[in-house]
């Protein structure tokens, strides 16, 4: 059993089909098939159902994929652990971020491409919910979002700053020039919110439920670019955390007073996964940053 083979199963299992898997690991398709079928002789047992031209996998297939893909990361760490051991400012580091902590990320980035311009970066963005799923496959050194509840032996998290709940509304707004308003007044506001899905939707639901409040929620919408340029119409308002606001100066984010309001923003590491030197530089940029941020917003 190589290596190899693991990843070309991985990436079959993925796309479930060896023709788009083959083109994104830059092999034939014939390569491709000729290493899973190996694979699957050696196994004794059968990993896809060939079905045309696509293929899915069989029982055994899903039973073993999360050993291919935990193999295959072993190795990567322990490449990555090699590397720092010769103090080598080289190789890739993969992220994912939810919307809400862009501003700070790319902040530190920009320091940190100043001092490991040879670092390769690659940076992913989605809700908590699909990140947790790439971070658990193996697919992400670490995350960045608000907290969740922690897992036991999945993942773990270590906070970075503390931040409040805002109503976000266009400076034209009637309530605009409040710089605090209690969630029970939030009652009559037209409001446009997160689908189900982002972390902050299913905390706020938490609350509402807490408070027995009930909102006006005309609308939800499952993207944060999209939401926020409505609210900048000034129709509508929406609730998010403050720093979700950086790219839209036309906006303006009132703080949300009342039991529970306050989240933590988090860096979450896959458990018993190597740390890489170059993930470690990063945090240590993230948290100088975090001081501003727990200020700020």
């Amino acid at each position: 059993m190589e290596l190899r083979q693991l990843k070309y199963f991985i990436k079959a299992a993925e796309l479930q089909n060896f023709t788009e898997a083959a083109n994104g690991l830059f092999i034939t398709q014939s390569t491709l098939s000729q290493q899973i079928k190996q694979l699957e002789d050696e196994l004794g047992i059968p990993l896809f159902d060939r079905i045309a031209k696509r293929v899915r996998l069989t029982e055994a297939g899903k039973t073993f994929l999360p050993f291919a893909i935990k193999t295959v990361k072993d190795a990567e760490d322990g490449k990555s652990m090699l590397k720092d051991l010769m103090n080598l400012d080289i190789g890739t580091l993969t992220i994912g971020v939810t919307y809400g902590l862009t501003d700070l990320l790319t902040k530190a980035i920009l320091d940190f491409s100043n001092s490991y311009p040879n670092i390769h970066l690659q940076i992913g963005f989605g809700t908590t919910q699909d990140l947790l799923s790439k971070l658990e496959q193996g697919r992400l050194d670490l995350m960045l979002s608000f907290s969740q509840e922690e897992k036991a032996g999945s993942y773990n998290t270590e906070p970075l700053f503390s931040s409040c709940l805002a109503l976000i509304v266009h400076q034209s707004h009637p309530i605009a020039l409040r710089k605090q308003i209690n969630i029970k007044h939030l009652e009559s506001l037209p409001l446009l919110l997160p689908s189900g899905g982002y972390s902050i939707r299913n905390y706020l639901d938490g609350l509402l439920d807490k408070h027995d409040l009930s909102l006006d929620i005309k609308m939800e919408v499952n993207d944060i670019n999209a939401l926020l340029q409505l609210v900048s119409s000034g129709r509508w308002a929406t609730i998010l955390m403050g720093s979700s606001i950086f790219n839209y100066p036309s906006l303006k984010a009132i703080k949300i007073t009342g039991e529970g309001m306050n989240r933590l923003a988090t860096v979450t590491w896959p458990a018993g996964s190597y740390r890489k030197k170059s993930a470690r530089l990063l945090i240590g940029i993230l948290k100088d940053l975090a001081t501003d941020y727990h200020v700020n917003n």
